[in-house]
């Protein structure tokens, strides 16, 4: 073993990295350019790197190649050595490759198929042999990790989304292989699922295992060792997070969101020591003389518990900033009145397996409102939602759609009044051409062939598809599917739009346009109703909040008086955006970096 002196003398050792990538470059087949090119990483045990960049930047299929994936099951030219623990892979089939890297796919529900939690996270043991008290011991301590104790019964299929993530993790924690590739591991999670997931990816670097994480959110990323900026198949950076995320300018050219805290560092031209609150806010204090918190500062009514309890008759948002990037749907002022689409009194609903989704849930939605619908996994948000879209009935309580008791409305008749999107927009795409995917609606109900094919160039256009109208929907981008989905929903020309996450798997520029097409629709009439995960969707876009916990609301108000109700949001392990809770202890309220700027340098 060879040695090298640290910078204080001492001579330390010199490891085998446990990834170890040379010039390597991979060309689909029939593909023009590389997905990769030229990349070169080095990777040590108890490290935890992460690969960032924008969509179709060769995230996923660099990280395919540690395991043999790319180019054994998805064909082209590989170029270039890759060694994994010293051990070259070149000429390795997947199944030789597999004890020593496991993968959490971007797509994790497809590598789920048991038909017990516990079946599933036993599986890969299984196929090695394992001695079955200590799969029993594994299976055990995996879902523990994950937050699945007790679930080990459960069929998979029963699972809320971030559920499923979790046990995708789990199964293959259990196996134990000395990497650990994530490709996007947190994506369906709440923001308190996500810092659980991250504590346990702590745990497992301190075990000296190696972890690669792909993952949109940079914030969640500054404890990582190391992030590879991916640009064009090409490593454009490969720096700590200290020195790579305060190159708001990089990143943004890059099609990565930067963090909130560095963009207003950026902006106010700042540099504390370290990207937290805590030294964002010491430095911020210092320079403009801001001491103390000041309540005084934040209108009554936020101040007051009581008056997030009704939603607002008119909602004051932040003015947008031209082509900036907090800009969206919510930068003119609202009227939240208007006639009631949906009314819900009491609604209640059980699974047939006996878990009970939803307690006692009353709701109204109007026309042209722009709804957010918060929770934890497995709150009851996406019952809620398949409620309203007729998709399910409810066990108790009373459901009207314009006046009407839902049950009364034919499947056509209510498809026409609203539309459903699904967080896995795969759900519901079916067709051979994009074209044929949105005509299938309006052909379906009986319309006249002109009128067909007059909605089908419109939303079209509304959604950008129309150059990709011959194509198969399933050799589209995830972005474009998820289009593809409100495409055929648009089709109906609902009055209210549903949708589930409609933002997961995409990257910043992605989740800008499929917010932004959500918003214009909006402006146009149609009510809009997001489920989300996201704080920073929440205030750049939605008018009003409705949370629940438990199966039951416990919030529906006005934007602002949402992120204002620290308590609230603690309790319910929703965390407000990094902006949002560093104005809240300078006593400002602010849901936009610009906003929160501006705001201090008045008050500086």
């Amino acid at each position: 073993m060879s040695s090298v002196k640290s910078e204080s003398g001492a001579t330390a050792p010199q490891l085998i990295p446990e990834i170890l990538l040379e010039q390597v470059s991979f060309t689909y087949r029939g593909a023009d350019a590389r997905a990769i090119d030229g990349a070169r990483l080095v990777h040590r045990a108890g490290e935890t790197i992460a690969i960032v960049g924008p969509s179709a930047a060769g995230k996923s299929t660099l990280v395919k190649c540690l395991n043999r994936i790319v180019p054994g099951f998805e064909d082209g030219i590989l170029e270039g050595t890759i060694r994994i623990g010293g051990r070259e892979l070149g000429g390795q089939r997947v199944c030789d490759v597999a004890p020593l890297v496991g993968m959490v796919f971007q797509d994790f529900e497809s590598q789920l198929f048991s038909s017990s939690v516990a079946s599933e996270v036993a599986f890969a043991m299984e196929q090695r042999r394992f001695d079955r008290a200590m799969m029993r011991s594994r299976v055990r301590d995996a879902l523990s990790a994950v937050g699945l104790a007790g679930f080990e019964g459960r069929d998979p299929a029963t699972l809320s989304g971030g559920e499923k993530q979790r046990l995708a993790i789990a199964a293959v924690m259990a196996l134990r292989p000395r990497v650990i590739v994530l490709d996007e591991p947190t994506t369906d999670l709440d923001p308190q699922g996500r810092a659980e997931i991250f504590t346990l990816l702590e745990e497992l670097r301190a075990q000296g295992l190696c972890l690669v994480i792909i993952e949109h959110d940079l914030e969640a990323l500054r404890r990582c060792d190391r992030i590879i900026l991916l640009r064009e198949g090409k490593i454009v950076a490969d720096a700590a997070p200290a020195e790579l995320l305060p190159r708001v300018d990089l990143l943004e050219q890059c099609g990565v969101r930067p963090t909130d805290l560095d963009r207003l560092c950026h902006r106010l031209q700042v540099r504390p020591p370290l990207p937290t609150i805590d030294h964002v806010e010491a430095m911020i204090r210092g320079k403009y003389g801001i001491s103390g918190v000041s309540p005084g500062s934040l209108a009554p009514s936020l101040r007051d518990p009581g008056a997030a309890a009704q939603p607002a008759a008119k909602v004051a948002r932040t003015p947008a900033i031209a082509g900036g990037s907090d800009s969206g749907a919510c930068g003119r002022e609202d009227e939240a009145g208007g006639p009631a689409l949906i009314e819900a009194r009491e609604l209640s609903y059980a699974y047939p397996h006996g878990n009970v989704a939803l307690h006692g849930v009353s709701l109204t939605i109007r026309e042209r409102e722009f709804l957010a619908i918060v929770g934890q996994n497995g709150s009851g948000k996406s019952t809620l939602a398949k409620l309203i879209a007729g998709l399910m009935r409810p066990t108790t309580g009373e459901l009207k759609l314009q006046g009407r008791d839902r049950a009364a409305y034919a499947p056509a008749e209510s498809a026409r009044e609203i539309g459903f999107v699904f967080q896995n927009p795969d759900y519901q795409i079916f067709a051979a051409t994009v074209e044929d995917e949105i005509a299938f609606g309006p052909r379906n109900f009986g319309l006249p062939k002109d009128e067909i094919a007059r909605r089908v160039e419109s939303v079209l256009k509304a959604v950008g598809l129309d150059p990709l109208r011959r194509r198969d929907p399933f050799l589209l981008g995830k972005g474009e599917r998820q289009r593809l989905a409100v495409a055929g929903a648009l089709a109906l020309r609902p009055r209210l739009l549903l949708l589930d996450e409609p933002t997961t798997g995409l990257d910043y520029r992605e989740q800008r346009r499929m917010m932004d097409l959500l918003a214009e629709l909006n402006r146009d009439g149609v009510a809009i109703a997001i489920i989300t995960h996201a704080p920073w969707l929440v205030a750049t876009y939605a008018r009003r909040v409705v949370m629940l916990r438990g199966g039951e609301k416990v919030f529906d108000g006005a934007v602002r008086a949402f992120f204002a109700r620290q308590d609230l949001l603690a309790n319910s392990a929703f965390r407000p955006p990094e902006v949002t809770a560093l104005g809240l202890r300078l006593g400002l309220l602010a849901l936009s970096v610009e906003e929160l700027a501006n705001l201090i340098e008045e008050r500086g």
